[in-house]
């Protein structure tokens, strides 16, 4: 019989001036994510023409400011991942727009923008634990309507090499989420209601 693999207990912080070394160290570890987007893709400027520089800043200076909702997931002391969230005017680049847009009855209070997990700490609950901080905060800031954009595993191929940087469908689904809408063919709407 194989022993069950025990999951590393992970702590987790907001990503703030304080934290950006941490941020910084495991972007740069992997590749400036996505070839150097530093999560800017569902900011309002979204990714920079000025390539992984111009992503770089203005992150930056987002968290300079204190425009950005980021939750960092930490085992120990290393930043192994992050769920990033916040308003949709803090983050209204989302994939699909018009599609989304089309049967659109209530915006939602939060949105869910991308989740990473470092090289290394995949598949041992790095992602559940960053989104289910991030629904901590959002509680703790008064909570109300959350949508996710997460990808369809089910049904589907493999995808080898792929990464889903809005997370799986059924992390969320784990985590209280229900279907809304499709938007793409693997891509659906996600929701869920956090109490204050």
């Amino acid at each position: 019989m194989v022993p069950e693999r025990k999951q590393p207990a992970y702590s987790t912080r907001a990503l703030s001036a304080e934290t950006w070394g941490d941020f910084a160290a495991l972007v740069e570890a992997n590749n400036g994510v996505w070839g150097g987007c530093w999560c800017m893709g569902f900011h309002p400027e979204g990714l920079s023409r000025q390539g992984a520089q111009g992503n770089y800043d203005a992150k930056q200076t987002h968290v300079r400011r204190g425009t950005v909702r980021q939750v960092l997931v930490y085992d120990g002391d290393e930043c192994v991942g992050w769920c990033q969230y916040g308003t949709p005017a803090e983050l209204p680049n989302i994939k699909n727009p018009r599609a989304y847009d089309k049967e659109l009855e209530e915006l939602p209070a939060w949105r869910i923008g991308c989740i990473f997990t470092g090289k290394g700490h995949r598949r041992q609950g790095v992602a559940r634990a960053a989104v289910a901080g991030a629904l901590a905060a959002i509680e703790e800031a008064g909570g109300g309507l959350v949508e996710a954009y997460p990808e369809q595993v089910e049904g589907r191929e493999p995808q080898q090499g792929a990464y889903f940087h809005t997370g799986p469908e059924n992390l969320f689904e784990d985590l209280g989420f229900e279907r809304d809408r499709r938007i793409a063919k693997w891509r659906w709407v996600m929701r869920r209601r956090v109490p204050a």
